[in-house]
């Protein structure tokens, strides 16, 4: 049992975590989230921030001993994968060619989050500071001290910061960034289809950007398209019935009727922080580093970061600080900036009219569906297997 007294800021998915692994270790744990916690409702709608769940996350809020409290009726696993281009052949996964259940599993944020917090206020060794908002730290040599915006004051051996794209922490610390803005929008529409649940996850490219679905639970799924603020604009001013037409016209075709729920954008930006660390205070999940959302990766990265750092601080708890936040830094700023630059490769190529560009997408694409173990090698790695 490590005893350490441990500063979490954020309280979202990879906080959360964070504070649930570490408090289990042994650590006294200090979790400041700016908004107040709210418990989502079972027979609620659907919230639009939904994530796709490796197998690899799935394991971590397992050994967390949390995955089970997912309720079932907010639970989707899905068994295939298919993306294509307009007009060429399908690139189809399935999770029997490697012999596993499902490749993943679609989960609201907030649910995850909720069991988490669940857990965690089950702890005697956690703190929380709901609705607070950092306003100061002091970084020294042996401790960090945080001020919060009621003036109160926490002091810790460490601080993690799970604070989002937007971290104040990294902010506060004068850690800069390599950020640019991809000048296009996603779209999330969540839709009630007259089907039972689907079990395939897709996604088709288009030179206007992306369109794809993600299965939710029961006869429920959500629709991301990716296109121009202008045209996000435009469809977010529609009506449900007036969205529902446009999709039918212009989205990649649906095998279903269906009505339209809600609907909700965000801009593309890509964000990579300069440094994971500075003195005694490290950066996870989004706040030392932004994705394309294009495969999904977002939240299965930053529970990386969370195994990687918890394993870190369990097993060379025995290491200086600074030795220990250099591995930190060492194993996961190569992972992640390897991941990111290989979703801007297949996001532009995936854009190019070029015509030779298109022949060889299609081509491409022609021989993973035939690759044979090479397909599944890539399907296990994307997995965390």
């Amino acid at each position: 049992m490590q005893n350490r007294e441990v500063i979490v800021i954020g309280g979202g998915m990879v906080g959360a975590l964070t504070a649930l692994l570490l408090a289990k270790q042994g650590d006294n744990i200090h979790l400041v989230e700016k908004k107040p916690f709210l418990k989502p409702s079972v027979s609620g709608p659907f919230d639009l921030r939904v994530s796709a769940f490796s197998a690899q996350s799935k394991h971590l809020l397992e050994l967390a001993g949390v995955w089970s409290d997912i309720p079932e009726n907010r639970l989707c696993a899905y068994q295939g994968l298919q993306t294509w281009e307009k007009g060429s052949q399908k690139l189809k996964f399935d999770s029997l060619e490697i012999g596993i259940n499902a490749l993943g599993y679609i989960v609201e944020n907030r649910w995850v989050q909720a069991v988490l917090w669940q857990a965690l206020k089950d702890l005697n060794n956690v703190t929380f500071y709901e609705n607070r908002a950092v306003k100061g730290i002091v970084n020294g040599e042996k401790s960090v001290r945080v001020t919060l915006d009621n003036q109160e004051q926490i002091k810790g051996q460490l601080l993690i910061a799970c604070d989002g794209a937007n971290s104040t922490v990294r902010h506060l610390l004068n850690i800069g960034v390599t950020a640019w803005d991809y000048r296009q929008q996603c779209m999330l529409v969540t839709i009630k289809t007259d089907c039972p649940q689907q079990n395939i996850t897709w996604q088709e490219f288009r030179e206007t950007g992306p369109c794809a679905f993600l299965p939710l639970a029961g006869n429920n799924g959500c629709l991301v398209w990716y296109h121009s603020p202008q045209k996000i604009a435009h469809l977010k001013s529609l009506s449900a019935v007036q969205l529902k037409q446009a999709i039918v016209e212009e989205f990649a075709h649906l095998p279903f009727d269906f009505a339209v729920l809600d609907k909700g954008a965000f801009p593309l930006a890509r964000l990579h922080a300069q440094d994971y660390f500075k003195g005694r205070c490290v950066l996870l999940g989004d706040a030392a580093h932004s994705i394309n959302p294009l495969a999904g990766q977002g939240v299965n990265l930053g529970f990386k970061d969370v195994e990687c750092l918890v394993n870190l601080l369990q097993h060379s708890s025995d290491l200086p600080m600074q030795t220990l936040l250099k591995r930190y830094q060492w194993q996961r700023k190569p992972a992640n900036l390897l991941m990111q630059s290989a979703m801007d490769l297949f996001y532009k190529v995936s854009k190019s009219e070029l015509g030779a560009v298109r022949l060889m997408r299609k081509g491409v694409l022609g021989l993973a569906q035939n690759s044979g173990p090479l397909k599944n090698k890539v399907m296990k790695y994307a997995m965390g297997l």
